[in-house]
């Protein structure tokens, strides 16, 4: 019987883990790094033990250390969640070696199923359709246009680290070289290999979970197809408009591939599927994921399981029913909450959430990292949260889901909440007709304001009023007048407010101890809401005034705006030319020395953030007239990186 479990992971997937082993009476580990020591995770542990530094490597990568960290705590079970260890078959080996209790497959089956490319081997012995291209060939000469586009991926892991994209010949060797430094950083394996590339193919995985007594089950599939930088961002199941040979021919793949490598415990067999809606739809096998999946809750909420409790119940020796559970019943469908700006490349987002709060309810779940006053780092994945839903049908899970999103208060950092609406409320989407390139396509429709330009103006005159309310509160001498740049009542206050990068003006009017407006009729006014109405309906404004930012969430959503400062510090103006860091993140490569000549598009700076490399380029043609870093610095979000000074001519 296990008594007390440790989780080898962070975040979110920890945090999961714990809650089931509190329903099962289990003492819980989390082990952390310095970057996360005031995480949420760390804190909803019985016990915690540090793992001295910030870095995957030093930390949630090193075996010995989570191994010892277990005997220290007590713990006699170890869980790897998903990413990091979880499908390293040295470390599942260290802790049995350790005496300890590990929850996930056999050592020999991570073995078989973790390397992608003897997987593929497997599956093409037993018949399964692969995709496979052999890079050297292509190296070597013998590359054509019509064997572009390729993939280039991790053999030791997923989550889309190690991962690229490559449409020309020339292109591939340095793509190589680039997936797999990614892949040994995320992975400490960078071993990468090619297949053809399918745009337009639906992703789609089967999830499988077996006990040591001989018995399979299959739960149900899963469609993945909505992903940037091939991760997943919407998840739902069962898979929407497949026909019954396919989803047949899925199941039965599946359950091959665990019985040939002797699987135990909960696994991932993931496809292409083209054309699956036909019943000779086309289906290729991608890899095995020896651990849980990230997308995991939407099977539990379809098939009414607990997969976490599961794999506790199979490492403990026990059988599984013959029969499985029934289902799936309705549809549940997950989004990402990546702290990212999605309309800047994905750029990751660092610092602290001011307000992180998602709406509960019937058929709601939320899986988070984070909570307000959260600190998000780039030393980790962007992920902070996973939003189900779960409804009678699809149609009613994609309303419930939006209509959480939409109330969702999510302040301090730029996400990508705004794209996963615009997914939610996308006719292809809507209609289930899916794929892999659905996103890069809609890419500019999903990541439009959400809100029109009158419901930001109105969100901006609540956060205007709002703050001046807040002046005049704080100042006994103003108590009685409206603060603002002006003090004359007959006079319009102005404020300013910058959205993003645009700078909106506000203007009100004081009159017989009221608030006016053209924009909207002033109800009320106080520092933390503002109600207005316009033609009749009343709109009601929760509001947080802070020194230089003021977060509005209104019956349309979300807004923070800045502050605009009277005054510009003249510190805040860098010199023109200057390449700055896009986030926080660590300087893997320089490219370039001082004094040196550079053409546009030259790369001057490579830097790892979230698990993932960042190229920066010179924007023109110039010399380097400073560099201000070093490869293994850390730099902050603004930092100066260079000054590319241009050509004259």
């Amino acid at each position: 019987m296990i008594r007390t479990v440790l989780v080898a992971n962070r975040g979110e997937i920890a945090r999961r883990v714990f809650r089931t082993c509190r329903d099962l009476g289990i003492r819980t580990v989390a082990v952390h790094s310095d970057a996360d020591a005031s995480a949420p995770f760390v804190a909803e542990a019985d016990v915690a033990v540090r793992l001295a530094g910030n870095t995957p490597g030093e930390t949630y990568l090193r075996a010995d250390l989570v191994v010892d960290a277990a005997r220290r705590a007590g713990a006699d079970a170890i869980h790897p969640g998903y990413g990091f260890l979880s499908e390293n078959a040295d470390f599942a080996r260290a802790v049995a070696d350790a005496g300890l209790t590990w929850i996930g497959p056999t050592p020999e089956s991570i073995d078989a199923m973790g390397s992608k490319i003897r997987a593929k081997e497997l599956m093409a012995d037993a018949g399964v359709p692969i995709l496979s291209v052999d890079p050297a060939a292509l190296l070597e000469g013998g590359a054509r246009p019509e064997d572009f586009p390729l993939l280039v991926k991790a053999s030791a892991g997923g989550g889309g680290r190690g991962m690229r994209v490559v449409e020309r010949a020339e292109d591939l060797e340095g793509e190589l070289t680039a997936a797999a430094a990614e892949a040994a950083s995320a992975f400490g394996d960078d071993t990468v290999f090619v297949e053809p590339y399918l745009p337009t193919a639906r992703h789609v995985e089967v999830q499988v979970l077996a006990d040591a007594h001989g018995t399979t089950w299959i739960l149900g599939d899963r469609d993945c197809s909505l992903q940037r930088r091939h991760q997943k961002v919407v998840e739902e199941a069962p898979a929407p408009n497949l026909s019954d040979p396919v989803r047949r021919t899925l199941h039965d793949a599946a359950r091959n591939a665990a019985e040939a490598v002797g699987y135990v415990g909960a696994g991932t067999v993931e496809f292409l599927v083209a054309d699956g809606h036909a019943d000779d739809g086309r289906v290729y096998f991608l890899e095995m994921n020896t651990r849980l999946q990230v997308e995991h809750p939407v099977t539990e909420e379809v098939f009414g399981v607990d997969l976490v409790a599961l794999q506790l119940s199979v490492a403990e020796g026990h059988p599984l029913p013959t029969e499985q559970p029934a289902g799936p019943t309705g549809h549940a469908i997950e989004v990402l909450l990546y702290a990212e700006d999605p309309a800047d490349d994905y750029a990751p987002q660092t610092g602290t959430l001011r307000t992180f709060e998602v709406p509960a309810g019937p058929g709601l779940r939320t899986d988070s990292a984070v909570e307000s006053g959260s600190a998000v780092t780039h030393f980790y994945d962007a992920m902070i949260a996973k939003v189900v839903a779960h409804g009678a049908d699809r149609a009613q899970a994609v309303r419930r889901l939006d209509d959480a999103l939409r109330r969702t208060r999510v302040h301090g950092l730029t996400t990508n909440l705004g794209l996963l609406r615009g997914a939610l409320a996308d006719e292809e989407f809507l209609a289930g007709r899916v794929h892999t390139a659905l996103l890069g396509e809609r890419i500019d429709t999903w990541t439009r304001p959400l809100l029109d330009d009158g419901a930001v103006q109105r969100s901006a005159l609540a956060a205007a009023l709002a703050q001046a309310r807040t002046a005049s509160t704080s100042s006994p001498v103003l108590a009685r007048i409206p603060t603002a740049f002006r003090n004359v009542p007959s006079q319009p206050r102005t404020r300013r407010l910058r959205l993003d990068d645009d700078e909106l003006v506000v203007e009100y009017r004081a009159r017989g101890g009221r608030l006016l407006s053209d924009l909207a009729d002033v109800v009320e006014a106080e520092p933390t809401g503002v109600v207005l109405r316009v033609g009749g309906v009343t709109e009601t404004y929760r509001v947080t005034v802070a020194d230089t930012t003021v977060d509005v969430d209104g019956p349309a959503g979300s807004l923070s705006f800045d502050v605009v400062p009277t005054f510009v510090d003249p510190a805040d103006v860098v010199a023109e030319g200057s390449l700055l860091a896009p986030m926080p993140a660590s300087v893997v490569k320089v490219g370039v020395e001082a004094g040196q000549q550079v053409a546009k598009g030259d790369v001057v700076v490579v830097l790892e953030a979230m698990k993932m490399q960042h190229t920066i380029t010179a924007p023109t043609d110039g010399v380097v007239a400073e560099l201000a870093v070093t490869a293994g610095q850390q730099v902050e979000s603004g930092a100066v990186l260079a000054v590319i000074e241009g050509d004259p001519a």
